[in-house]
């Protein structure tokens, strides 16, 4: 399976391409910057320098042509202002999903967060509920797509060992959960076609991965 993922270089993208290099799949990164290209194809993937901020749908056509699926995983990051929770986190996103349809590519599975679906409690950093306004955005974006969508909603991440066992579901309380864990997760969901059009929440828990991919889809139908 050949996967492009947006945010390449970010912590949760380089802990999913070297599970996908494991076990065969052949990851593509789309990074920012050519000084990410060495950490990248370090971890096993194709590098395809490409700033999702500035190029156009055409580019990013050409980058995702030929792939089996797509991975948003992209983020503004630490330190940004509302204005780029909007380009990157919303906009961003919508760019790679017209891409992929441009190209044909029909999986597309969506890193979002926690909390999108409820208004952020009074006194909630401005630039954080932008951060949650651009997520439920393109969530909202991507269920209106002729897509094979997931969208997968994470707890609070963390820098943590994985464990390997997770709680996902529609809908769960909140939580902490390893980056690894989370890479982990979609790991399993770009080979889970029944997870499609399901929007699932992660946390940590006790059900192995593989089995709580399983679970999740099985409920669905």
């Amino acid at each position: 399976m050949r996967v492009v993922v947006a945010g390449g270089h970010g912590k949760v993208a380089r802990h999913l391409t070297r599970a996908l290099s494991a076990r065969g799949d052949v990851p593509v990164a789309l990074i920012r910057s050519l000084d990410q290209v060495e950490d990248v194809t370090g971890d096993g993937a194709e590098a395809v320098v490409l700033d999702l901020e500035r190029c156009n749908v055409a580019d990013v056509t050409g980058a995702v042509s030929g792939a089996d699926a797509v991975v948003f995983a992209a983020g503004a990051g630490p330190g940004s202002g509302a204005q780029r929770k909007d380009t990157v986190d919303r906009a961003a996103a919508a760019l790679l999903a017209d891409a992929a349809q441009e190209a044909g590519v029909r999986r597309y599975v969506l890193v979002s967060s926690m909390g999108v679906d409820q208004r952020p409690p009074e006194g909630t950093d401005d630039v954080f509920a932008a951060y949650l306004e651009a997520k439920a955005a393109s969530e909202q974006d991507l269920r209106g797509r002729d897509l094979d969508w997931t969208i997968l909603r994470p707890g609070r991440l963390t820098d943590d060992e994985p464990t390997d066992h997770v709680t996902l579901e529609r809908a769960v309380g909140r939580g902490d959960v390893p980056r690894g864990d989370v890479a982990a997760v979609l790991a399993a969901l770009l080979r889970a076609p029944a997870s499609a059009g399901l929007t699932l929440e992660l946390v940590t828990g006790v059900v192995p991965v593989e089995a709580a991919v399983v679970a999740a889809t099985e409920r669905a139908d």
